[in-house]
């Protein structure tokens, strides 16, 4: 099956990603990148998650993409994020795109914080 063959109910699933870049919709972004409920959004990287404190109502699920190797998030990253009611899981970047699109297909109430490759 094809990803353009899934309905994802509106929400933009990422389509592509490479050294440096994403490509959502059609749409190259480069350097780090939040997908939240909204759309893609610039981001500045894990030393600021207020994108996704801030709509925690409607995002159960954050999947942070720490770059071409997975590595742990600082402690009080996660603890912020926890804390306002978001399941967290770090993976390297390719695993947490293949993941946010199936949870995307699967309505799932996720967001995606992507490091690049």
């Amino acid at each position: 099956m094809l990803t353009s063959e899934v309905d994802f109910s509106g929400r933009l699933p990422i389509e592509g990603y490479g050294p440096g870049f994403f490509r959502v919709a059609g749409a190259i972004h480069e350097g780090p990148l939040a997908l939240l409920p909204s759309g893609p959004e610039p981001w500045p990287g894990l030393h600021d998650v207020g994108l996704f404190l801030n709509r925690g109502g409607a995002i159960d699920v954050l999947l942070v993409g720490t770059g071409p190797e997975i590595a742990f998030l600082p402690d009080e990253t996660r603890r912020l994020l926890e804390e306002a009611g978001l399941g967290v899981e770090a993976m390297a970047t390719a695993s947490a795109c293949r993941s946010y699109n199936v949870l995307l297909a699967e309505e799932r109430r996720v967001a995606a914080a992507l490091i690049p490759i």
